[in-house]
């Protein structure tokens, strides 16, 4: 068995002026998810910087002012058909709904929708959402802030 390549990420959990979370919908090898935007770090970038670009070109939105880092995830998936560990860290970032166009991005990464979801709809949704457990941790940086460490999300 060999060793899993390693894939850096940096994610942005966009909440809007109430509270609405921002999802991508895509349809990859295993099936439709929606996901918060994102993606791999780029040779010599950092998490922070990666997050700006990715939300630059998934949702054509520029000079975003980062929140704190409040989560991380480490999972195994196929990305091009290789088995590759995905490093993911995890930043709040608050944009008002009205700043993301999606008609401005650059590279759109296979994305079929963008989509505002309240709490409630996240709650009772039967679509396929990731990481699983983005709902209690928004509940709980509404409620309480950013933790103190990183949470870390299992799936």
């Amino acid at each position: 068995m060999s060793t899993p390549k390693i894939r850096e990420a940096a994610r942005a959990i966009v909440l809007d002026e109430a509270d609405r979370v921002l999802l991508l919908r895509y349809d990859e090898g295993d099936g439709v998810f929606w996901a918060t935007p994102g993606g791999a770090l780029d040779p010599g970038e950092d998490h922070q910087t990666a997050t700006r670009r990715e939300l630059a070109e998934e949702l054509g939105v520029t000079d975003v002012k980062l929140g704190p880092e409040v989560a991380t995830r480490s999972k195994e998936h196929l990305i091009y058909g290789e088995t590759t560990r995905q490093i993911e860290r995890y930043f709040i970032v608050r944009i008002p709904a009205r700043h993301v166009d999606p008609a401005r991005a650059t590279q759109t990464d296979d994305i079929l929708a963008w989509e505002w979801w309240t709490l409630a709809d996240l709650r009772a949704t039967g679509q396929v959402v990731y990481p699983v457990g983005l709902t209690e941790l928004i509940d709980s940086f509404l409620a309480n802030g950013a933790p103190a460490s990183p949470f870390a999300f299992t799936g």
